[in-house]
C-alpha cells in the first residue's frame, strides 16, 4: 500500500527528519567531546601540580590511569558469580539419581573454577601495581 509523503524505502518525513536531527546531533556531540577531550587534558591531567581538594585528586588518578576501576569491578563481578554458582547448583538437587552428587559437584568445584579464574585476573592487576610502585621509587 502506497502512503502519500514517503520514499520508495517506506521513510516518511518524519522519519527522515528524525535521522537528520540524530545525525547532526553525533556531529555536535564529536565536536563538543574533541574539544573538551582536549581541555581536560591539557588544563588538568598534564598539570605537574596535585590537586587540593579531595575530588579533584581523585579524579586526577582516575584520568591518568594511577588509580584503576577495574578491581572493584573484578570484586563485584566475582561475589556475584559466586552467588549464582551457589544458588543455581540447587537447581540439581530435586534431579534424583546422580543430582546430589552434581549438587556437591557445582557447589564446591563451581565455586572453586570461578575463584580460580578470579585470582588469576587479580593477579595480572597486582603485577601492574607492584610493577607501578618499583617504576615510581625508581624515579
Amino acid at each position: 500500500m502506497y502512503t502519500y509523503g514517503s520514499d520508495l524505502n517506506g521513510f516518511g518525513a518524519s522519519e527522515a527528519a528524525g535521522l537528520a536531527g540524530a545525525g547532526i546531533w553525533m556531529l555536535i556531540a564529536l565536536i563538543l567531546s574533541l574539544v573538551g577531550c582536549f581541555l581536560v587534558y591539557f588544563l588538568f591531567v598534564t598539570k605537574k601540580e596535585e590537586p587540593t581538594q579531595k575530588f579533584a585528586k581523585w579524579l586526577k588518578e582516575l584520568l591518568t590511569f594511577n588509580k584503576m576501576l577495574v578491581e572493584p569491578i573484578l570484586k563485584i563481578c566475582y561475589i556475584f558469580a559466586a552467588l549464582f554458582t551457589t544458588l543455581s547448583s540447587f537447581a540439581f538437587i530435586g534431579q534424583g539419581g546422580l543430582g546430589f552428587l552434581m549438587f556437591i559437584l557445582t557447589l564446591s568445584l563451581g565455586n572453586l573454577f570461578v575463584r580460580i579464574i578470579y585470582e588469576f585476573i587479580l593477579i595480572k592487576i597486582m603485577v601492574w601495581k607492584n610493577t607501578t610502585e618499583i617504576n615510581k621509587k625508581l624515579k
